[in-house]
């Protein structure tokens, strides 16, 4: 089974490489070879894109870094801090896993069992447009909890401030809600406009 999944990855590599990448733990590996990975989940999104997301691996390049070109234009950091915040019912019971990727780089898993997580996600986010992509998958390891659609674990992701211990989203921008009455994998991306 491992061999074929490799095979599928490369096949599908060759015949998309124009248009889509393979990307590890949200960092692109195209023309990475001979690679076997152990207990991961392998999705293929809506631009062809195979997103393989495996816990315990790092991807680290052995390639010269190139001075940037002169017709690569400047990314310019926020100077607004952004917030990650999650909100789920007590105790969770969407059953939810999400992967949370900004500008294609992997930032955050979120489980099914996480109480309220809170990520200062500024630094991978720049002025102007960012796409924030979420894959969420169901995790039904323990069985079905719930059916209801009033048990939910939504992700808010939007400018704050941080005052004492607490931190406040001030301008939301993004909330993403799955709940224990969906089934399956989704897939989705949501702009995010920088300042």
């Amino acid at each position: 089974m491992r061999w074929f999944l490799g095979a599928l990855i490369v096949s599908l590599a060759t015949s998309t490489a124009a248009q889509a990448g393979i990307f590890l733990n949200g960092v692109n590996i195209d023309g990475v070879v001979n690679q076997t990975f152990e207990n991961c989940t392998v999705k293929i999104d809506e631009k062809g894109n195979v997103l393989i997301t495996a816990k315990g691996y790092e991807v680290q390049s052995s390639a010269p870094k190139v001075a940037p070109t002169t017709t690569t234009p400047a990314v310019e950091p926020v100077t607004k801090q952004y917030f990650l915040v999650t909100d789920t019912t007590d105790p969770p019971q969407a059953q939810f896993d999400v992967d949370v990727f900004i500008n294609s780089v992997w930032v955050k898993r979120i489980t099914a069992t996480d109480q309220q997580i809170i990520v200062d996600v500024s630094k991978h986010l720049h002025k102007g447009k960012n796409i924030v992509h979420f894959t969420a998958t169901k995790n039904l390891k323990e069985g079905r909890k719930s059916v209801s659609p009033e048990h939910y674990l939504k992700i808010h992701l939007g400018e704050g401030s941080v005052t004492g211990n607490n931190v406040m989203i001030d301008n939301p921008i993004i909330e993403y809600t799955r709940t224990a009455a969906e089934m399956g994998t989704f897939s989705d991306d949501l702009p995010l406009n920088g300042r």
